[in-house]
């Protein structure tokens, strides 16, 4: 059985920082992209940051760019959003996404994901 774990959510001031974590268990993930999605009260969900467990290739929400850092530890089949510099509006529900077929073009792309994690939340006070 598949399951994504998410962890490490929680309640930050305004500037600061948070490393989400994503444990992946039930199957290889070696060829999926992984993705962090979030959805703040009364919005859609968005696309945040997303990585190719294979290449490493990154893929970053213009809104988070130069703030977020996606990675990956393929020993411990884990994925990590770190999170700077971190601003009220990223208030929101965090959820970790597989996907076997995402490619550049779709990995923004919900439908995509074959898998989701339950969510963590993270609140951003000012």
């Amino acid at each position: 059985q598949v399951q994504l774990v998410e962890s490490g959510g929680g309640l930050v001031q305004s500037g600061g920082s948070l490393r989400l974590s994503c444990a992946a268990s039930g199957r290889t993930f070696s060829s999926y992209t992984m993705a962090w999605f979030r959805q703040a009260p009364g919005k859609e969900r968005e696309f945040v940051a997303a990585i190719s467990w294979i290449s490493g290739n990154t893929y970053y929400a213009d809104s988070v760019k130069g703030r977020f850092t996606i990675s990956r530890d393929n020993a411990k089949n884990t994925v990590y959003l770190q999170m700077n510099s971190l601003k009220p509006e990223d208030t929101a529900d965090y959820y970790c996404a597989a996907a076997l077929r995402a490619t550049i073009s779709s990995v923004e792309t919900e439908r995509k994901y074959d898998y989701w994690g339950q969510g963590t939340q993270v609140t951003v006070s000012s």
